[in-house]
């Protein structure tokens, strides 16, 4: 599996092992569905629940301020929560990487 966490990524080298065990562990409780309608956006459909908004934004928000090329989006429903990632051209394997491990985590096979 192809790690998603770039170079660029501004985050310190001994703090991204646990960032991508809150992705992991978000994916492995709420994924339910993914697409990838282009090849720079992925779209994430997670189960809502009670906090689950909050934590989510706090996550996405973290991720962003270390990794600015992402651009996340939510999308809050009564039962699900839809997460936009966008990227630009130059990290697209980076997002071939987060579907891959997003797939991975809950389960799934990437779509």
């Amino acid at each position: 599996m192809t790690t998603w966490v770039p170079q660029s990524c501004t985050l310190p080298t001994a703090r991204q092992p646990l960032r991508v065990a809150e992705f992991d562990a978000m994916f492995a409780e709420r994924l339910v569905g993914s697409s990838r309608p282009d090849r720079l956006r992925l779209e994430l459909v997670l189960t809502g629940g009670e906090g689950v908004e909050e934590t989510v934004r706090d996550l996405v928000a973290r991720e962003s301020g270390c990794c600015s090329f992402f651009t996340f989006t939510l999308s809050p429903g009564p039962e699900q929560i839809g997460v936009h990632v966008e990227v630009d051209g130059a990290h697209e394997a980076v997002l071939d990487a987060l579907q891959e491990r997003a797939a991975a985590a809950a389960g799934r096979e990437v779509p």
